[in-house]
């Protein structure tokens, strides 16, 4: 089944370039990540092509040369599709099309194709289509690229012009009703966080398919959508979670990611607006990717970028079951990597370097999980004692009875 699957997906190729400021094995990374983001938008990678240049071309993104291989390999192998790791400006788009004749994507593009299947609510869809228009309007030009060809005649001065300005007035009436239907509805979820009274409210939050929607599951005994994909959650989902017998709001939110694009983090601002008001995030971490840490620096950007990084936190290393290492030999003096480091090794770089409390679990076997519990358990507490000062007694009982709570939640 899954064959036939893959069968049935489109051809495609990824182009990325090294350049000063994105070295090769950099490069490597996003292309590894950008082939996920491919599989997941229902495309198989046939090729990966890259050029060292100092910065990328701003006519074709890659040197000329480099596009020509390009064309004759999709054209001998007759691929669908041609993926660009970073943001092609419209002229670059327009140049490339006419110049190989094949379907052009940049990531910003799959990112929004993703989001787009991937929307279920109304909401959602709502936010994706207005990213998608707002990242459509500079490039519409492309669209009506055939009227180039129409030379003189009667009736054959600037139809095109025509045509783009109608449509751009079209878009541009479309982005202001999305925008104005996206108020509304931030009004309502803004009275929806307000209504939720004085209960502490925490939030998932981390890279995409690190595991979010796995924990929530487990921790909230719930059947949010979890997939082994990019992206495999949208939207916004809050579920009560009580834990020995301190009850607190848990949210999961859309994963972030590298060269996140600026679209989507404005069309999702109600999204982050659950991070934002949190007062406790969890941020998990998938251990088993040899990137994590990169991970956590883009996560942490993210949150600096939408002023939630001096909330408490618990970092949370999941995926532990999927660890493995490669033992570096004593003889060998190549520099290490994070391919040689054990887990027990980055247990204790994490638990002495992160100025958050840490903990490294497994949210598919569970592994770990009375730990964890007690971590969330105690930082949700202060808050609680923060905002209640004279109502300890949950403090007591958890303490007094920790074995048989960890057996009521069990």
């Amino acid at each position: 089944m899954l064959e036939k699957k893959i069968h049935n997906y489109e051809r495609a190729v990824l182009v990325g370039v090294v350049t000063q400021n994105q070295s090769a094995e950099k490069l490597q990374e996003y292309m590894d990540e950008l082939e996920f983001l491919a599989f997941t938008a229902g495309a198989t990678v046939d090729k990966r092509f890259t050029q060292n240049l100092t910065q990328p071309d701003s006519k074709t993104f890659v040197g000329s040369g480099k596009a020509q291989e390009i064309k004759e390999y999709v054209k001998e192998n007759e691929i669908g599709t041609i993926i660009f790791d970073d943001e092609l400006s419209p002229s670059q788009l327009k140049n490339l099309e006419k110049e190989i004749e094949v379907k052009i994507l940049d990531r910003t593009n799959l990112i929004l194709d993703i989001f787009a299947q991937r929307a279920q609510t109304s909401y959602a869809r709502t936010q994706v289509e207005l990213a998608q228009y707002q990242y459509l309007l500079p490039r519409l030009s492309k669209m009506w690229s055939h009227l180039d060809k129409q030379k003189g005649g009667i009736g054959m001065r600037g139809p095109g012009e025509t045509e783009i300005e109608t449509d751009r007035r079209i878009i541009r009436d479309r982005i202001s009703l999305l925008k104005d239907k996206l108020k509304t509805i931030d009004k309502q979820m803004a009275t929806q966080r307000t209504n939720r009274g004085k209960v502490v409210r925490s939030a998932l939050v981390g890279y995409t398919n690190v595991g979010k929607s796995t924990l929530m599951n487990a921790l909230s005994k719930s059947d949010v959508f979890a997939e082994n994909k990019l992206f495999a959650t949208l939207d916004t989902t809050v579920r009560k979670v009580v834990i020995g017998n301190l009850p607190f709001l848990l949210t999961d939110t859309v994963g972030f990611i590298r060269k996140l694009p600026t679209q989507l983090v404005e069309s999702f601002k109600s999204t982050l607006d659950e991070v934002r008001e949190a007062d406790l995030l969890i941020h998990v971490v998938d251990i088993s990717h040899e990137s994590f840490e990169d991970h956590i620096e883009s996560v942490n950007q993210i949150l600096m970028e939408i002023n939630a990084h001096q909330k408490p936190m618990i970092m949370v290393f999941n995926k532990i079951d999927d660890f493995s290492y490669e033992k570096k030999d004593e003889d060998d003096l190549t520099p290490s990597s994070n391919r040689n480091v054990s887990l027990d090794e980055w247990k204790r770089t994490w638990m002495n370097k992160s100025k958050h409390p840490a903990v490294f679990i497994s949210a598919i076997t569970k592994e770990n999980f009375p730990e964890m519990k007690r971590l969330i358990y105690d930082e949700v507490m202060k808050i609680h004692i923060s905002r209640f000062p004279y109502n300890d007694f949950l403090f007591e009982y958890f303490e007094n009875d920790e074995d048989e709570a960890s057996e009521k939640e069990d």
